[in-house]
């Protein structure tokens, strides 16, 4: 994966198929390495863009805190690096709240969203508390566990945890840290009704702890299509 300068830092990113774009957006600590099989599937009929974020993977560490509206600015920014005039947006758990307020700050810049378990909030006692468990283990004695437990509970076999372990490692603890916490911070909950995009909502039958966010999302968005797969968890 090459490297861009964009809005100011270095993303590593990498870029392939033709067809409408689709930009995949990873949640904290795992990186645009969690989209593997995305790549590999969905190439053949859709260009399709990931990165990691800045301070995560082998994208450089940011000196700026990091934010969901400075995500969001890389994210035009390296749109308009690569030449890309319209994209979709795809975002897996926290990812899915950047779609949101990408759409939200560039609703002219953007074709649409994916959101995948996906919030607009971070309301629940339980998604509360494990944002919070991150955000304390994200220290230099900590952060490799904590690079371990997400990138296993995000694999399906051995071959997939390897991966997601050695990108996770390469990241920033700090900025990571400060992604955790505004992911806790955030909320566009009310805002909702403003995103005229058309929204697909992907979640899983068993992830029992992320439905109220799904129907929360399902009855506040006025162009949502929602879809359950069936067996899968977060």
């Amino acid at each position: 994966m090459p490297l861009i300068e964009a809005n100011g830092t270095r993303l590593h990113y990498h870029l392939a198929g033709q067809g409408p774009t689709l930009v995949f957006i990873h949640p904290p600590l795992i990186t645009s390495a969690v989209f593997r099989y995305q790549i590999a599937e969905l190439t053949t009929s859709f260009r399709v863009l990931t990165f990691d974020i800045r301070g995560h993977g082998a994208s450089t560490p940011s000196p700026t805190p990091l934010t969901y509206p400075l995500i969001v600015e890389d994210i035009r920014q390296l749109l308009n690096k690569l030449g890309i005039e319209e994209a979709y947006l795809c975002g897996y758990s926290t990812g899915g709240s950047i779609v949101l307020e990408a759409l939200l700050s560039y609703p002219d810049r953007f074709a649409g969203g994916i959101l995948i378990s996906a919030m607009s909030e971070a309301s629940t006692l339980y998604l509360r508390a494990a944002i919070g468990a991150a955000t304390h283990l994200c220290t230099p004695i900590c952060f490799r566990s904590l690079a371990t437990i997400l990138s296993w509970s995000n694999a399906d076999t051995p071959l997939t945890f390897a991966n997601l372990h050695r990108a996770a490692r390469q990241g920033d603890p700090e900025n990571i840290q400060q992604y955790f916490t505004f992911s806790q911070q955030y909320n566009c909950t009310k805002r909702l009704m403003e995103i005229k995009h058309p929204i697909l909502l992907l979640y899983g039958s068993k992830d029992r702890r992320f439905h109220k966010y799904t129907k929360l999302l399902q009855d506040r968005l006025p162009q949502v299509t929602t879809q359950e797969i069936k067996g899968k968890r977060h």
